[in-house]
């Protein structure tokens, strides 16, 4: 096959099938061999720039205009510079593509302005390209006024903390975590959940020793919120051993999901944690390093 014929292939498998091929689906429709694409792009995922189509997900690289004009509609409906875990929650898709892209998540931004700058769509997107700016100003404005808190804000003045003398000293913990060891109980559960609450999304207003533990407003879509009861347990299946209704509850929040069939919205922390963890990871390169509690 030419190339052409390899182009027009794709082509007229897309329109069969109503959406963008997989390359298994362009052989089975097309009988199209390996050796076809290797020999003219390479790689599928080339072929597919060159048919005008694009694909996404795992091994598919996302086009960086469109990957602009994602996190720049985000931006204009936030009317700030999104954090990683908005981006999560609210964009089209993982914020490992930019991070790759330009060295960490703090470079976005700047990455992303001059992007718009060399497609000459600064003033398609002139209202996002002012709050870069503008958060390029108070970053700076920060740097100058904090002084040997690196930015933080300063502890609150409780007095010096008491030293024990027969108690040993260790380093200073490698990651910015307030719960260092996984949960073991309801309590941890819910300790660990006040620790990443913002970033899933939700502002604590009421906890409780009965049911149900919790109740919170949570984000559900960019600038809307919605009240909901939250029940905590360090398993899921302890929801049924303790007897609670479900008529009682909309959301269970645990370490551990294994209960099979559960019929409520189901939050496990420790799958929570992973993906923070790996977030995290992926911005190690990073001239400053966000931190879990920044996010």
């Amino acid at each position: 096959m030419s190339k052409e014929e390899v182009i027009a292939a794709i082509q007229e498998s897309a329109a069969r099938l109503g959406h963008v091929p997989t390359f298994t689906e362009v052989r089975r429709t097309m009988k199209m061999s390996k050796h076809e694409i290797r020999k003219h792009f390479l790689t599928y995922a080339n072929a597919l720039n060159q048919c005008g189509l694009q694909r996404t997900g795992p091994g598919y690289e996302v086009d960086a205009k469109i990957l602009f004009q994602d996190w720049a509609g985000l931006v204009r409906k936030l009317g700030k510079l999104p954090t990683m875990a908005e981006y999560e929650m609210h964009g089209s898709y993982s914020v490992r593509p930019l991070i790759r892209r330009y060295g960490g998540w703090v470079h976005v931004p700047a990455g992303l302005m001059e992007l718009a700058r060399e497609e000459r769509i600064e003033g398609e997107w002139g209202d996002v390209l002012d709050v870069i700016a503008r958060h390029k100003e108070e970053e700076a404005d920060g740097r100058r006024t904090s002084g040997s808190t690196n930015g933080r804000m300063p502890r609150p003045n409780i007095g010096k903390p008491r030293i024990f003398k027969d108690r040993p000293i260790y380093g200073r913990p490698m990651m910015d975590m307030a719960l260092g060891l996984a949960p073991t109980n309801e309590m941890g559960v819910v300790f660990l959940f006040g620790t990443v609450a913002k970033q899933l999304g939700f502002m604590v207003i009421r906890l409780q020793a009965e049911f149900p533990d919790c109740e919170a407003f949570r984000e559900v879509e960019p600038g809307r919120w919605q009240w909901v009861q939250i029940e905590f347990e360090n398993e899921s299946r302890n929801f049924l051993a303790h007897g609670h209704k479900l008529d009682g509850c909309d959301l269970l929040v645990c370490w551990k999901h294994n209960w099979e069939g559960c019929p409520l919205e189901v939050i496990e922390l420790s799958t929570v944690m992973e993906e923070l963890i790996k977030i995290e990871r992926d911005c190690q390169n990073c001239q400053k390093l966000p931190k879990i509690a920044e996010i």
